[in-house]
């Protein structure tokens, strides 16, 4: 039987974020930015199994969670240095201690994504399930684009057409995902998707939401802030 299992890379240290701590354990609206987002991976049903990847000596994630999880969700203490290594070392202890199989579809999502919507993860379940490769959220790009040259001068607009800017989850069989983050180099992997696009496959685009912002800076801490406050009514 084909399961549903949701994958959250949280072994980062958010050095761009600024912040005492890694920007997953910063409190937002009462709650750590994981908190938030295994909240929001727990409501979508269909997620058979939903595991935590942390590194090796995290000490944040026992403060959180003092006790039992639910049944369905594990912490798994083996984060890499990078987050495709992250991923990677995550699928290979699944497939160790629950029995993951290449069948199986895996949800990989950033643990800095705490806006995501249930109705988006939805969309893509709906969209990508049949897909003989999988898919990912993503919005299409709506802003002029500049590139730059070494002095950040413009060199020249960007035609945006057909580009869009990709979210999480991220979504692909278990196979396809462990067998293109088994490539030597890992550095030119930035997400899930370019890791199979390196299989030469063509993952599926899915309409995202514009609230499933990824926590990079604080201006983001404060727009998430304000979307997770306008949900609870505070």
């Amino acid at each position: 039987m084909t399961r549903y299992v949701g994958l959250i890379p949280a072994a980062g240290i958010g050095a761009r974020f600024g912040a005492a701590c890694p920007k997953q354990y910063v409190k937002l609206a009462g709650k750590t930015v994981l908190e938030h987002t295994v909240s929001r991976l727990t409501k979508i049903s269909v997620i058979d199994l939903l595991l935590i990847v942390v590194a090796e000596q995290d000490d944040y994630i026992d403060s959180i969670y003092p006790v039992a999880l639910p049944a369905h969700v594990h912490i798994l203490r083996c984060g890499g240095a990078t987050r495709a290594q992250t991923v990677r070392n995550g699928i290979a202890q699944a497939q160790q201690q629950f029995g993951l199989q290449d069948s199986d579809w895996l949800l990989v999502h950033d643990a800095a994504r705490c806006c995501v919507s249930a109705d988006s993860v939805q969309r893509l379940l709906a969209a990508t399930h049949n897909h003989a490769v999988g898919g990912l959220l993503a919005l299409p790009v709506a802003d002029t684009l500049k590139q730059a040259d070494a002095a950040q001068h413009v060199c020249c607009t960007v035609n945006r057409a057909g580009l869009w800017q990709a979210q999480t989850p991220q979504m692909f069989r278990a196979g396809i995902l462990a067998r293109a983050l088994a490539q030597a180099d890992l550095e030119a992997i930035t997400d899930e998707s370019s890791a199979v696009e390196m299989l030469g496959l063509a993952p599926l685009l899915v309409s995202g939401d514009v609230c499933n912002l990824k926590l990079t800076s604080a201006q983001d801490a404060m727009l998430a802030t304000y979307f997770l406050q306008q949900e609870t009514g505070e």
